[in-house]
């Protein structure tokens, strides 16, 4: 059990208290947070109040988060390239195979268990700080919240659309020009651990335009407006231009036609998605802007070296 303690931001004023939750607490899901609700375990200015009643903003919510997982999160000595911390958040570039958080599969040696090892407080947090994820085998740069004041601002951010997250993706195909892609994305109504474009699901817009073209492949710059679960690797494969290497929604191999051995060799092993998270910009909680932006780490590099001279034997 851990209290969690924090304050309605003006700009949810109005709102429900269930859904003011779901927008302060997202690491919980709604149906947890209703039954906390229902149980007397979430007060507003310590009183118990109902889930469909509105707040006004300002007020203070106390929340007695039971945990009843079987999971206990250690902190293990990992670790952890650090961009940035202060008081209030942390910036991290994650490589590409680690795993945000732990879950089914993963116990440990994830990003959370070496941030418990580097602050043992962020144990009280939801997610431990977490904000927002990167796949597993997305590297880039990530935020995490280290107090709750922190983590509801943040997450309110993000909410709203305020980060600036850009990232490098390398596609199969070579496309014309940039524009935006604008498809709600939603979970397949087939294959549940898969992500995938229906049309009940929910609003997702991601922005790219052309850094470089290559005889079969293309660099983008993508931006991501809105941040729905695997957004970049699913927009893409629905315009049928896949992240190389994406084990999940990428397409079957194809070898372009005269490819040197190395170039062949260069797509056979390349063994996770191209996408890089590059810059993360937010307003921290003091209302200062930060902004963090990482290169391209260098297996991405050496693939696009690759592609680079594959090009140019095709002059």
């Amino acid at each position: 059990m851990e209290q969690l303690h924090t304050k309605v931001p003006p700009d949810l004023a109005g709102y429900r208290l269930d859904k003011i939750l779901a927008i302060l607490f997202p690491s919980y899901s709604r149906t947890r947070l209703q039954k906390w609700i229902r149980d007397g375990q979430v007060l507003v200015d310590n009183k118990p109040v109902r889930g469909k009643d509105k707040l006004i903003g300002g007020e203070e919510i106390k929340l007695i988060a039971h945990h009843d997982e079987n999971i206990t999160w250690q902190a293990q000595n990992l670790p952890l390239d650090l961009l940035y911390e202060d008081e209030d958040v942390l910036v991290i570039n994650k490589p590409a195979g680690l795993v945000v958080h732990p879950g089914t599969g993963n116990q440990d040696n994830t990003l959370v268990n070496s941030l418990l090892h580097h602050i043992p407080e962020l144990k009280k947090l939801p997610r431990a700080g977490i904000v927002h994820r990167l796949d597993k085998h997305t590297s880039g740069v990530l935020v995490v919240a280290r107090s709750l004041p922190a983590h509801t601002y943040l997450v309110s951010q993000l909410q709203k659309h305020r980060f600036k997250r850009e990232y490098n993706a390398i596609v199969v195909g070579v496309l014309i020009s940039g524009g935006t892609i604008d498809a709600p994305i939603g979970r397949h109504p087939i294959h549940r651990t898969k992500m995938a474009i229906v049309e009940k699901g929910k609003p997702a817009i991601t922005h790219y335009r052309i850094s470089k073209r290559y005889r079969h492949h293309t660099l983008l710059r993508v931006q991501l407006e809105t941040g729905r679960t695997h957004q970049i690797r699913v927009h893409f494969a629905y315009k049928r231009y896949p992240i190389i290497g994406d084990p999940v929604y990428g397409s079957r191999l194809k070898i372009p036609p005269a490819s040197s051995d190395l170039f062949k060799e260069t797509l056979r092993t390349f063994s996770r998605q191209a996408l890089h998270a590059t810059t993360l910009g937010f307003e921290h909680p003091n209302g200062k802007w930060i902004e963090h932006t990482v290169p391209i780490p260098d297996d991405m590099k050496n693939l696009l070296a690759v592609l680079e001279q594959d090009k140019n034997e095709h002059i």
